[in-house]
């Protein structure tokens, strides 16, 4: 019989707080973080987000890269799993993003070559940062559900399609530096003072929109969380729900209380809502400032009040 106490690993995109990985005994993978382009600390552990955000909040001018876990690091993770016989399922950013999860396949190849019974199971994810941990939370669910690695892993692939990000940024200028957008586009964007919408599902970014002001952007993602909600005819109880703020948590505080207000008068049932701090890997692209709502269906034993 297949062991149901399965680990779960991912990388640091996921954006889950210590106490929590700590409670719910999962194992966070680092990327990391650099200022300089040259020397490169590893996020959580040897930079935390608060000071991240701090050094971008202080030098305006300088865009922050950041670099995928290597394949070593992978294989420090899997090996002391394997040599314990404990299954484990693994969750990567969007390959999309990130190569993040070819150098977990490769580190998979490396630890089965040692520990020929070894099981590993490398998901991309096909999203990211606060809405990557709502998935990956909901691996943990279905470990304490009883569920095997292969069940857990065919409930997951089950449900990712319907994850979302709807936000926005504070301007196009960390967007336009990555090369996630034209310059032409972002040069445009940045003389106008214009500040986009954005809407991350099934592992990519598309445009949802634009506006003159912060309010009016803010105001656009909730309609985005409505529509979506609508479309799909499901109550709030379907879902994890969380709300992801960078640098401003004051702010984050006051959007989620527009969020719960904008909730309510569409019929959803939400008493409160989760929120968490979006790192720094995602950060080198959005900026010290983005804000937005991240959602995913949960799996079917969750749902059956539904």
């Amino acid at each position: 019989m297949e062991n149901s106490r399965f680990a779960v690993i991912s990388d640091s995109s996921c954006d889950l707080p210590d106490e929590l990985t700590a409670a719910k005994e999962i194992t966070v993978v680092p990327f990391y973080v650099s200022f300089d382009g040259e020397t490169y600390k590893k996020e959580g552990t040897e930079i935390g987000i608060r000071e991240f955000y701090r050094e971008m909040v202080e030098q305006p001018g300088v865009y922050p890269k950041s670099s995928m876990p290597s394949i070593q690091d992978y294989v420090d993770v899997f090996q002391p799993f394997a040599q314990a016989r404990i299954p484990v399922l693994c969750i990567c950013i969007t390959t999309k993003f990130s190569g993040s999860m070819q150098s977990a396949l490769n580190a998979k190849e490396m630890v089965l070559s040692q520990y020929e019974d070894a099981q590993i199971e490398v998901i991309d994810a096909t999203v990211n940062t606060v809405l990557q941990g709502l998935f990956v939370l909901e691996a943990v669910s279905m470990r304490e559900e009883g569920m095997t690695l292969t069940e857990a892993a065919a409930a997951l692939d089950e449900i990712k399609e319907s994850g979302r990000i709807f936000f926005t940024i504070g301007s196009m200028d960390y967007l336009q530096h990555g090369g996630r957008i034209g310059k032409v586009a972002g040069a445009a964007a940045s003389v106008l003072g214009i500040r986009p919408i954005i809407t991350l599902k099934q592992g990519e970014i598309f445009p949802s929109g634009i506006s003159r002001s912060r309010r009016k952007s803010i105001d656009k993602v909730i309609a985005l969380l409505l529509d979506y909600l609508k479309e799909n005819g499901r109550p709030m109880s379907s879902y994890r729900f969380t709300i992801g703020f960078g640098y401003d948590r004051d702010e984050a505080v006051l959007f989620k209380e527009q969020v719960l207000a904008a909730l309510r008068t569409g019929g959803y049932e939400m008493e409160d809502a989760w929120i968490n701090q979006i790192g720094a890997t995602i950060a080198v692209h959005t900026g010290p400032y983005p804000l937005g709502i991240g959602i995913i269906r949960r799996h079917k034993k969750e749902r059956q009040g539904e």
